[in-house]
């Protein structure tokens, strides 16, 4: 079998250690190779949650690419009780309280969805940008697992050994994890992501009058899990519970009844054990002393498992969000990335850090930084000059090990695709006209050249770039500002002007726009920095300033060359006031 050449990469180094650890746990009845994720759709799964799937993916996907068979599980957690009701949600009002404590796939969906119920609503949403990224997973349902009885053999074995359980989980209780610094949210939306699912803060079972139970019926009258139980016999398996919220109380079959769930403590081991699991990375808030991951890996031992080798995963930051429509009462989600940005773009920010690593995923004018850097990188792997680790992130950006995902065909900048879905506002005659004039040797002929990252660049421009930031082209000449220009401003002007015909490209504006100042100077306008005092650049940003200003209105806008292009030579020339 093919064996990785990279030893830099943490994706690399994650797989070595996958593979040795399934080979020594090898069973004949299971996939060689098992990694999970788990996510729960209590509410709109964000990027937070994506590195949750996207690190066990990207260590499956080099385990596929090594000619491994593995199996990455995605275990959908909406068997889990519903919180609360998050804020800012289209569709849902106040009346979701009343729904609380009921199993996530029994809460209505929001108003206006098309799924059966609230889980169905946001797995749907992640799924699909899941396709969109290229992972490919086996999807389990844990109402599924749970209602059909599939577990049945796992819960009265966690009953029959619930003093066990309750031994381990007594260690923990009184002890409190020590303070920890942690990178301070921006704002409360990022905090919210910072809290990831809430299953870690879900209750251990508790001991009552009765004792410890590490399971929770679901009531069969109001459905919620504010039940207690109150007597259970592990010969016969009869469980009496009652039910805190509407008083009900009945006595069931344990061996026949389907309608509850190990606590989230015994409920995450119960599963390693189950299938397998050989490699599973954590969140925070399931990775500190006594938290689920770490007395899991001593309750797996009673369902005759071992703990999942895997990291314990950093925040993902959000830039920009104060501009986003989506922000009131949420944090970002995949789907929201992915308007914005092409899916390789996407997997690139997830492979190129350490789980241990945080970073920031940007919606504001950052992107546009993030895209040039990573174009940089397609460059420098095009001609082989790429370090090996950055070239292995760029591999894992770019495809699966089922292949490439599809690519723009002609990748222009992505701050140029916004500059001209800016200025055009939506009339794509005129955004082809100006994308065709950037390269007049080689000039794209339709736009569809262009997507999908024109799209991408101009969903951004249209979502998260605020009106008064907008570039809106002046419709007459500033007459006032042109009669009252010195003679070295008009003669800046003239020198743009007499050139402007020769230079009409995105290369040949971009070296006329900077060379002006250079020539007024008196020096020659492909004069390196090197070769030039200071002032120049003070020269420069005035020139700048002054175009930007008879052109839009403003000290900035987008790039000069590809604003000029975008007004066209006879507008230009008539703003400039020939």
């Amino acid at each position: 079998m093919a064996q990785s050449t990279e030893t830099t990469d943490w994706v690399s180094r994650f797989a070595d250690e996958v593979v040795a650890e399934s080979e020594r746990r090898a069973a004949p009845d299971k996939p060689r190779v098992v990694v999970a994720s788990g996510l729960s759709p209590s509410g709109p799964i964000h990027l937070g949650n994506l590195r949750e799937v996207m690190t066990p993916h990207l260590v499956a996907d080099e385990i596929r690419r090594r000619g491994h068979e593995v199996r990455h599980l995605i275990s959908w957690d909406d068997y889990d009780r519903y919180r609360k009701v998050p804020a800012g949600v289209p569709g849902v009002d106040e009346t979701w309280a009343e729904h609380i404590g009921k199993p996530l796939t029994s809460v209505p969906a929001p108003k206006g969805s098309p799924h059966a119920n609230w889980a169905e609503h946001f797995k749907a949403a992640m799924t699909a940008s899941l396709a969109e990224m290229g992972v490919e997973f086996d999807g389990i349902s844990q109402t599924a697992q749970y209602t059909s009885g599939v577990y049945r053999e796992q819960i009265l074995h966690a009953m029959k050994h619930r003093r066990d359980i309750d031994a381990i989980l007594d260690q923990y209780r009184t002890k409190k994890a020590p303070a920890k610094k942690s990178q301070k949210p921006v704002d409360e939306a990022e905090l919210e992501a910072a809290e990831g699912s809430g299953a870690a803060a879900e209750d251990d079972g508790g001991s009552g009058s009765a004792g410890y139970f590490p399971y929770k019926p679901y009531c069969g009258n109001c459905e919620k899990d504010l039940t207690t139980v109150t007597a259970y016999d592990d010969d016969s398996t009869e469980l009496t519970y009652a039910c805190t919220a509407c008083g009900f109380s009945e006595t069931v079959r344990l061996s026949e009844f389907n309608r509850g769930k190990l606590v989230w403590k015994v409920d995450w081991p119960m599963r390693w054990a189950y299938e397998g699991v050989v490699f599973e990375p954590s969140g925070v808030d399931h990775s500190s002393p006594g938290s689920s991951f770490q007395v899991g890996g001593q309750i797996v031992g009673i369902f005759g498992g071992e703990q999942p080798i895997g990291p314990m995963y950093a925040f993902v930051g959000i830039s920009g969000m104060a501009k986003m429509s989506s922000s009131k009462g949420g944090v970002p989600t995949p789907s929201d990335a992915l308007r914005i940005m092409e899916p390789q773009l996407l997997r690139w920010l997830y492979a190129r850090r350490r789980p241990n690593q945080s970073f920031k995923i940007a919606f504001d004018q950052e992107i546009q930084r993030l895209y040039d850097e990573w174009d940089r990188l397609d460059a420098k792997v095009a001609d082989g000059s790429a370090l090996p680790a950055d070239a292995a992130a760029h591999a894992r950006a770019v495809g699966t090990a089922a292949g490439e995902l599809p690519r723009t065909p002609r990748p222009l900048p992505y701050r140029t695709l916004a500059s001209v879905a800016d200025i055009t506002a939506g009339h794509e005659d005129q955004a082809l006209r100006i994308l065709g004039e950037l390269d007049p040797a080689n000039p794209i002929a339709a736009l569809d050249q262009a997507r999908p990252r024109y799209d991408k660049a101009e969903a951004w421009i249209n979502t998260h770039v605020p009106a008064d930031q907008r570039t809106v082209v002046r419709a007459e000449p500033d007459a006032e500002l042109l009669k009252s220009l010195d003679e070295p401003s008009r003669q800046s002007l003239r020198l743009l002007l007499d050139g402007l015909a020769d230079h009409w490209s995105l290369d040949g504006l971009t070296h006329h726009v900077y060379g002006v100042p250079k020539v007024q100077a008196g020096f020659p306008a492909d004069a390196t920095p090197k070769e030039l005092p200071p002032e120049i650049k003070t020269a420069q940003r005035t020139f700048f300033a002054l175009l930007y200003h008879l052109l839009v209105g403003r000290d900035t806008g987008p790039r000069l060359p590809t604003l000029l292009l975008a007004v066209g030579q006879d507008r230009v020339r008539t703003l400039l006031g020939e």
